[in-house]
């Protein structure tokens, strides 16, 4: 399924703040330089979604969980944009949208231990066989996601994709110093966006599966 439109930005809205690019940031990148409340000493949760879309997980557990802080990372420029004004609009201050590649962001800016969660959901499968090799959950990214991970923190990874899902535990089992997979149940959805993504939201209301999984650092 393929993206639909977007929404036309609202006029007059400033979003620079929550709207962040890769070359204007620090390296090793500190969470306190872009989130106003952050501590200094680093003691808060930063979590970390790899592929935002439209931004749904983002804006939602911001709100329901305003003690922590995430941050999104959309390669698509319009989406980020998108992202960022839906969290100025609510008033997010502990969510903020990166426009850039989160393989490059994760191997050249995070440093060691930083994370409590890494989120990637419904990432492009690259259908075609000779395309695999474009897939997001690919030994060099997940050896990076198991570097930040802080010991303790987790990855979270949902697909539609059956043998996507079964590669990535495979591939995890034998490569990445991360725990074996921990199932997660479907929860009812109480209302109509109640879902971590839009496209689960689609699929599942399309009737077909999602394969779920969390994984932790020792």
């Amino acid at each position: 399924m393929g993206r639909r439109a977007l929404r036309k930005l609202p006029e007059g809205l400033d979003y620079s703040t929550h709207l962040l690019r890769p070359e204007t940031m620090q390296t090793p990148f500190q969470a306190s330089d872009y989130f106003s409340d952050f501590p200094q000493d680093g003691s808060a949760d930063l979590e970390i979604e790899v592929g935002s879309g439209k931004g749904l997980f983002l804006a939602n557990v911001a709100s329901a969980v305003p003690e922590r802080f995430f941050l999104g990372i959309e390669i698509a420029k319009k989406y980020a944009e998108f992202i960022a004004a839906k969290l100025a609009r609510r008033g997010l201050q502990n969510a903020r949208i990166m426009h850039g590649d989160a393989e490059r962001f994760f191997a050249e800016q995070l440093p060691d231990n930083l994370l409590a969660a890494v989120h990637v959901y419904f990432p492009d499968p690259w259908w075609k066989k000779r395309h695999h090799k474009r897939r997001i959950m690919n030994e060099r990214f997940l050896k990076d996601v198991a570097r930040v991970l802080r010991p303790g923190g987790s990855l979270h990874f949902w697909t539609d994709v059956q043998d996507y899902f079964e590669q990535a535990v495979e591939l995890i089992a034998t490569k990445i110093p991360l725990s074996p997979p921990h199932s997660v149940d479907e929860a009812t959805a109480e209302h109509d966006l109640d879902y971590r993504t839009h496209f689960e939201r689609r699929t599942r209301l399309h009737g077909e599966a999602v394969y779920r999984a969390r994984f932790e650092k020792p």
